[in-house]
């Protein structure tokens, strides 16, 4: 008698239920708004009218035969509604449609029969659509239709097929752009520059999406650089959802060591050293933050001329202030304007402000625009450790 180790439990444990499987059938959501609904419906009216208006009148110049065939609405469809989509690109369409269309055409004349000239025709276009990387399902139709309808058995037929697709892509790009959808869209390679969700450069490469593609070893209907965008804002989102609800406020230091404009450059560095602290918001008469003043600052301002002191005495210098060509306050010191926050934002709205232009401190004001915090770079590093902590 053997006994059945745990990697030999029956299948059907793992199979799901009945109830599990039908209702995998059952269709997932749009997650389109109504203006985008509005804005495919309209495109692919405005593409079909257009398109057919311009293709009857060029098939009443050349009767008889087809004028349009009904393929082209489906490719209006990927055309308006998923310009980003690989099978949706000019290239995949042109290329897609005669191509298939031609081997349509060929086969109608070299295999009689049509219950094999059809798979023949059919299987050859998707062949040759893949081989030359142009894959568009609509192409398929294109060549199962030259077999079954003997009009299409002329080179008129290619001509019209050529006619149309060069219509469509004509009034897709002009709509798209109009309608703020950039078709053909941009290489991962030209967005790379652009930032990401979370204000920095993208960690992803043009070859780490390709390997990942490559061992997913699926046609996929969505394109690099969206598939790019997606997984930033799935990062950003999933770095929300990690942190909840976390504002400002709740990480912010308060009471925060603020000063005024008028207070001279020894008054700043006493109060820096005395509250250990790096920066200081200056505020005026309102406690309205008008700009920032940091260590670095004073420090850069006492080390500006080059001199062969020691650093011991450089320091010592700091209190005095001593000499005519320094600044002698605060205001013709500080940083201004200077980046706000308020204390019911998002602790992950900060991280943008802290990646541009080298700035390590945010003051943090109420909705009266009144200094009432401050945080700082390493305030925020710590508390995104602490949730990112297993």
């Amino acid at each position: 008698m053997t006994s059945t180790s745990p990697t030999q439990t029956p299948s059907a444990e793992s199979r799901p239920s009945l109830a599990d499987w039908l209702r995998r059938f059952w269709p997932a959501p749009l997650s389109i708004d109504r203006k985008e609904r509005v804005r495919m419906l309209v495109g692919i009216v405005l593409a079909v009218g257009a398109t057919a208006a311009m293709a009857h009148w060029w098939g009443m110049l050349h009767p008889p035969g087809l004028w349009m065939v009904a393929s082209f609405a489906a490719s209006s469809v990927l055309v308006i509604g998923l310009p980003s989509s690989p099978l949706a690109q000019p290239w995949a369409v042109f290329g897609g449609s005669v191509m298939s269309a031609t081997v349509g055409v060929l086969v109608a004349h070299w295999v009689p029969h049509l219950v094999i000239a059809t798979p023949v025709a059919v299987g050859l276009a998707v062949g040759l659509m893949m081989l030359m990387r142009c894959l568009h399902p609509p192409g398929a139709a294109l060549a199962l239709l030259a077999v079954l309808e003997p009009a299409t058995h002329t080179g008129r037929y290619l001509g019209f097929v050529l006619f149309d697709v060069i219509l469509l892509l004509v009034i897709g790009i002009i709509y798209n752009r109009l309608t703020g959808r950039v078709y053909p869209p941009a290489k991962l390679a030209e967005a790379a520059a652009k930032t990401t969700a979370l204000g920095k450069p993208s960690p992803f490469t043009e070859a780490d999406l390709d390997a990942a593609l490559k061992s997913h070893n699926r046609v996929i209907d969505i394109s690099r650089s969206d598939l790019e965008s997606l997984l930033q804002h799935a990062a950003k989102a999933a770095f929300q959802r990690t942190l909840g609800d976390l504002r400002c406020d709740a990480i912010m230091s308060s009471p925060v060591h603020a000063i005024k404009e008028s207070a001279s450059l020894s008054e700043g560095w006493e109060l820096m050293q005395s509250h250990a602290v790096k920066a200081l918001p200056v505020i005026d008469e309102n406690q309205t933050v008008i700009g920032i003043v940091t260590t670095t600052d004073l420090l850069h301002q006492q080390f500006a001329q080059e001199s062969s002191e020691g650093l011991g005495q450089k320091l010592r210098s700091l209190i005095p202030w001593r000499g005519a060509k320094k600044p002698q306050t605060i205001g013709s010191l500080m940083s201004s304007p200077v980046q706000v926050a308020r204390m019911d934002q998002h602790v992950m709205d900060l991280v943008p402000m802290f990646s541009a232009k080298g700035r390590r401190h945010v003051p943090i004001v109420n909705d009266e625009n009144r200094l009432v915090g401050i945080i700082s770079q390493t305030d925020v590093i710590k508390t995104l450790a602490n949730a990112l902590a297993p």
